[in-house]
C-alpha cells in the first residue's frame, strides 16, 4: 500500500513484526490501554490507508501466561473502547478486528493452542451482520483490504462483496 501512495500506519509492535518494510509512520505503545488510546487518536486524522495496531497484553499477558481472569478483564476494557472507535472511523472506512493466532488462556499449555481466530469486520458504509465463514488464509484479509482500496492481491480471495451494500 505504501508503495501505491497510501499511508501505512503501525501502533505498537508492529512496526517490529515488519521490520519497519512498507511503514509509512510507527507510532509506539506499551500496552493494551496505551494501543487503544493511540489507535483513536490515530484514526480520527487518518489520511486514506492502512493502520496496524497490535494489542500486546492479549496475547503476552494473558494469553501465554494462562490468565482468564486478566484476559477477560482486557476484553472488557477493549469493548468499553470500541464505540469511540467506531465513531473515529470514516464514513467509508473499515475496521478489521482480528489475531494472529489464538492463545486460550484456560489450557494447561502456554503455547498457540487455537487453530481459529475471530474476524470480525465494521464500518459505516457496510453491511451490517453479513456472515464471513470460515477463511481458508489471513490472506483473504490482504486480498479484501487491496480490492476495497481498488488494486489486487496475489494471494487469498476477497470477501469484499460480501461486505459492500452498494458496491466499493
Amino acid at each position: 500500500m505504501s508503495a501505491r501512495g497510501y499511508v501505512t500506519v503501525t501502533i505498537g509492535k508492529v512496526y517490529d513484526i515488519f521490520a519497519g518494510k512498507g511503514i509509512t509512520k510507527s507510532i509506539p505503545a506499551k500496552n493494551n490501554a496505551e494501543n487503544i488510546h493511540r489507535t483513536i487518536l490515530a484514526v480520527r486524522e487518518m489520511l486514506p490507508g492502512l493502520l496496524f495496531t497490535n494489542l500486546v497484553d492479549f496475547d503476552t499477558l494473558y494469553g501465554h501466561r494462562n490468565d482468564p481472569q486478566g484476559f477477560a478483564q482486557a476484553l472488557e476494557e477493549f469493548d468499553a473502547a470500541l464505540p469511540e472507535l467506531m465513531a473515529a472511523v470514516a464514513p467509508d472506512g473499515a475496521l478489521f478486528i482480528t489475531a494472529d493466532h489464538g492463545c486460550d488462556p484456560t489450557t494447561s499449555s502456554t503455547d498457540h493452542s487455537r487453530e481459529f481466530v475471530p474476524l470480525l469486520v465494521w464500518g459505516p458504509r457496510l453491511r451490517k451482520g453479513a456472515f464471513l465463514g470460515v477463511r481458508a488464509t489471513f490472506a483473504d484479509i490482504a486480498a479484501t483490504i487491496a480490492e476495497f482500496f481498488g488494486f489486487t492481491w496475489e494471494m487469498g480471495e476477497s470477501f469484499a462483496s460480501l461486505l459492500w451494500q452498494n458496491g466499493p
